[in-house]
């Protein structure tokens, strides 16, 4: 198709000190291009504050004021760019028919594996070290020796498809090393020899914990039981509306909820799994802890979303989503104390960026060291499921047993993923 032109992504730095950056992307239209550059802004650790979206179907134009949120790995802007030219379409005449884009070819997969003292936060350093690199992990599998040893074996992607370049591997290395410290004995980047075209399952997931965070719908006694701190408590509730009436051509979809982080990735992702367009868009500044959403959609025949069950849908899905994008539980495996994090993975099969570094640095916060991690897939009946298993170590500082700690480790996980 072609590379877009250099114009296509204009990023902006705030006019003084406090203010926004401003992304600017404008480009021939495609379908889930919203939904992809929302998944770059959050995989870089972004925060949207504002944004604004039209579109006639042929061609786009956005923009998003965005912040660096405090706990995320340091920000790269070039590179920001590059990501985005990379899934704007150049103009041709598949953009102009606006026909849905061929899949993206499945990436190289590297496995990455270190030897290392063990310490508090030292898988959260390393998977800072991998986001500032842009390397996406795919799988990890932590072995925790009696002599306070680890060996880490972190499957691997590149966003830039350069790993395969010695100095790309060499650099990777020697900043691992510098956060590793002299305890490292080893850091070595080989190919695994496959690539990421399939997503390995996760292991067997009790009744119970299935139960609880596979759920389809959330009573009032659960949302209780997420042990939501106060100040969160009281902004639970999440408002989605349909209205056919003030648009001959688009139904507008009108959306209340708490702020959250990825909140309008989470949208353009359920929007893009149900093949819903946007025509135009605005996303208002946080208002008390809420954002406001007003959204002119049509459905992929160009036609309103007219159809009552698949408003219902629709607009179930949201609230669901908005309310609870990820999972949190904690549970027991044996003996062992287990934290579970799932979030939906789109119908592309690609998952939410983020989770496993967002996760890790909530327990380093606790002070929690993790015994071994798990990354896989989990199907249910209404989708997939990414799916975050943790062994977590007991320690003097916290009894993991007790009911009270168990319900902080969710609390502060959960806000961490949120961003709150």
């Amino acid at each position: 198709m072609g590379r877009p032109s250099d114009d296509a992504v204009v990023i902006q730095k705030g006019k003084k000190p406090g203010d926004p950056f401003v992304i600017t992307v404008n480009c021939p239209d495609k379908a889930g291009l919203g939904c992809d550059i929302c998944w770059i802004i959050l995989d870089f650790g972004l925060h949207i504050v504002k944004g604004d979206i039209t579109t006639d179907g042929i061609w786009c134009y956005i923009v998003l004021w965005v912040f660096p949120t405090p706990t995320s790995p340091t920000v790269r802007w070039s590179n920001i760019k590059e990501r985005l030219l990379a899934v704007c379409p150049a103009f041709s005449v598949s953009a102009y028919l606006n026909e849905t884009p061929p899949k993206p070819e499945a990436s190289q997969v590297y496995l990455l594996t270190f030897c290392s003292t063990d310490r508090k936060g030292l898988l959260n350093d390393v998977t800072r070290v991998l986001c500032e690199l842009e390397l996406m992990i795919q799988r990890v599998k932590v072995t925790t020796t009696p002599d306070g040893r680890v060996m880490d074996l972190f499957f691997i992607t590149d966003n830039l498809e350069l790993l395969h370049a010695k100095k790309r591997r060499d650099d990777a290395c020697d900043k691992l090393l510098a956060v590793l410290g002299e305890s490292c004995t080893s850091v070595d980047i080989l190919s695994a020899g496959y690539k990421n075209d399939s997503v390995p399952r996760i292991s067997s997931l009790s009744q119970t914990a299935a139960a609880e965070i596979f759920q389809s719908e959330i009573t009032e006694k659960q949302e209780l039981s997420q042990s939501l701190s106060p100040d969160v408590k009281k902004l639970k509730h999440a408002t989605v509306m349909i209205d056919n009436s003030l648009s001959p051509a688009h139904s507008l979809l009108q959306i209340n909820c708490v702020d959250h982080k990825g909140f309008l990735y989470d949208i353009m992702r359920i929007l893009k799994d149900f093949d819903i367009q946007i025509a135009y868009g605005r996303f208002s500044p946080v208002n008390k802890g809420h954002r406001d959403l007003d959204l002119f959609i049509r459905q992929r025949d160009g036609l309103k979303l007219v159809n009552v069950e698949k408003q219902e849908e629709v607009i179930s899905r949201l609230k669901l989503e908005m309310l609870h994008p990820l999972r949190v539980i904690i549970t027991n495996r044996g003996p062992d104390t287990e934290l579970v994090v799932a979030n939906p993975v789109e119908l592309s099969r690609r998952g939410r960026p983020m989770v496993f570094y967002d996760t890790t640095l909530a327990l380093k916060v606790l002070g929690i060291c993790v015994f071994s991690a798990e990354i896989g897939r989990h199907s249910t009946e209404n989708g997939e499921w990414e799916v975050y298993r943790f062994l977590l170590e007991e320690n003097c500082k916290y009894k993991l047993g007790s009911m009270a700690v168990k319900n902080q480790i969710v609390d502060r996980v959960r806000r961490t993923l949120m961003g709150w």
